[in-house]
């Protein structure tokens, strides 16, 4: 099912300028028992998204109970998808002085990955298209990914799950499709998202998690030799959780303890979540 400014249909005016500069933003979020999961925090992320880009966010009200109204029809798991977009305008890049933003909400049905990539862990590769460095879109989840669209059309071997995107000074940003975590001496690093990137939900909860067990959490820059040399490698989002990483191209790597630790924290955070919104 799908709604569009609160009605069901599947059309957009072709003015729209989601559609004619991607000028909007996304949410992706995991539905679990007719309940999108880390909701407030999805929330949060949008209204600030808007913020940033000058986009009247929608009342979150509305948002809840449109989301509400679509969760309770998935059977079991689902995916719920929430865009908001600067709504129509003439033809140039100015946005009317009025600006009225459309929202779009979408259920899908949840990705049939194998439970072997989240226990045995992935493969994944090095992407040759390099992510741009921007720091006023840095974090955000706009709608203008061909970054990630040109890295994904990269491969079609089925053995690799994932790409690793360095931006244009070579460091190590993200996945395609996920943040990107490593273990070193340790202690966990990750990206800093400040020229490029996304800041996901998971990311920043599984940092949040880190710090409350006291374990050591470095932002940083990096390159794919550093990335190379760690204990223990994983990537997350929203929908697929954790993954281990167990091969980049040619170098193995292991699902290690600190790995495990960090899912088994995220999944009573997830379940202890759920509990308590029944």
């Amino acid at each position: 099912m799908l709604l569009v400014n609160g009605e069901p249909g599947e059309t957009l005016p072709v003015s729209d300028r989601g559609l004619q500069y991607g000028d909007g933003l996304f949410e992706t979020i995991e539905v679990n028992g007719q309940r999108p999961v880390f909701f407030d925090r999805h929330l949060k992320r949008l209204e600030d998204g808007c913020r940033r880009l000058g986009i009247p966010c929608p009342a979150l009200a509305i948002l809840t109970e449109e989301a509400g109204l679509l969760c309770r029809q998935a059977p079991g798991r689902a995916v719920l998808k929430i865009i908001v977009t600067s709504g129509s305008g003439g033809r140039g890049y100015r946005r009317p002085e009025a600006i009225q933003s459309t929202r779009i909400l979408s259920l899908h049905p949840y990705p049939d990955y194998p439970d072997a990539f989240g226990t045995e862990g992935i493969h994944a590769r090095f992407c040759q298209t390099r992510l741009g460095i921007n720091p006023a879109l840095a974090g955000i989840k706009h709608l203008n990914r061909l970054e990630q669209v040109l890295a994904r059309a990269e491969w079609t071997d089925q053995s690799v799950q994932e790409g690793i995107m360095l931006d244009f000074a070579g460091q190590v940003i993200e996945g395609t499709m996920t943040n990107l975590f490593y273990v070193k001496d340790h202690a966990l690093h990750t990206a800093t998202l400040a020229q490029s990137g996304i800041a996901g939900i998971i990311r920043g909860l599984i940092m949040e998690l880190a710090n409350q067990h006291q374990l050591t959490v470095n932002e940083l820059s990096y390159t794919s030799e550093l990335l190379l040399s760690a204990d223990e490698i994983f990537v997350c989002n929203s929908i697929v959780g954790i993954w281990p990483v167990k091969r980049i191209d040619q170098t193995a790597f292991e699902p290690g303890p600190v790995t495990r630790k960090i899912q088994q924290w995220l999944a009573d955070y997830k379940h202890e979540t759920l509990r308590r919104e029944q």
